[in-house]
């Protein structure tokens, strides 16, 4: 008997009111402690596929699923998200009025109700992205590195099995950048699923598959070695 994937699409389309189709017939099957380098022209679908998968944005036709089964409301994918997946956007999305801390500690009201065991838990992850001197301080205090590194923090709060990034080293220089690769291909090698959207080909090639989005369709571009391998000679527009 096979191991379902971890996530999955069949026969995925996503087209929105204003009559843009994003993803066209999309099928992909993630399997646990991979992963996978999104990439492909700007308005592609990259950033649609990645919303679908995790709940965000529901497909117009076609099936999401997760261990084999199919979410069938909104409020399964919040309690899935919660606990299950973690999402890194490019613009890290902080709030502005909270500090450091207080931001990891967010995706945790609702899943851990001991503020002490929240607390505790955001000190270590932010220890563990060499942030703790800048615990307190609010994003605007930050650099944009420093700002993705709590980004990340607040995507593992719950212990997630699955980390999706769009464009997590877009808005770094790239010695920052290559920081954060480093940190997902550590998450990577403990077992963690990634699938990361980048227009990088030099970031592309250190996942284990490259897909390539075109007009919503998935175009696989073969395996690369390793998360770390040498990169990619081709996999992005």
């Amino acid at each position: 008997m096979s191991i379902p994937s971890v996530l999955a699409l069949e026969n995925v389309s996503r087209t929105y009111p204003s009559g843009v189709t994003a993803l066209r017939d999309a099928s992909l099957a993630i399997a646990r402690s991979e992963s996978i380098a999104l990439c492909g022209p700007s308005g592609c679908g990259k950033s649609t596929l990645l919303h679908v998968l995790c709940g965000l944005d529901r497909p117009t036709s076609g099936r999401v699923l997760i261990d084999g089964m199919a979410p069938a409301t909104g409020g399964e994918w919040a309690r899935i998200r919660a606990r299950r997946i973690g999402f890194v956007f490019q613009a890290f999305h902080l709030l502005p009025t909270l500090s450091a801390i207080e931001n990891v500690q967010v995706p945790m009201i609702g899943v851990e109700r001991k503020a002490r065991v929240r607390f505790r838990r955001a000190e270590a992850l932010l220890d563990r992205v060499g942030l703790s001197s800048r615990a307190d301080h609010r994003p605007a205090e930050l650099s944009g590195g420093e700002c993705q590194r709590v980004a990340i923090a607040r995507s593992l709060a719950n212990g997630p099995d699955v980390i999706l990034a769009d464009e997590p080293t877009g808005n770094l220089d790239p010695e920052t950048a290559e920081g954060i690769m480093e940190f997902l291909a550590e998450l990577n090698g403990e077992g963690r699923t990634i699938v990361m959207v980048t227009h990088d080909l030099r970031l592309a090639g250190r996942a284990k598959r490259a897909l390539r989005l075109v007009n919503g369709r998935i175009q696989a571009n073969g395996e690369v070695r390793s998360f770390a391998a040498t990169p990619a000679s081709s996999c992005c527009g």
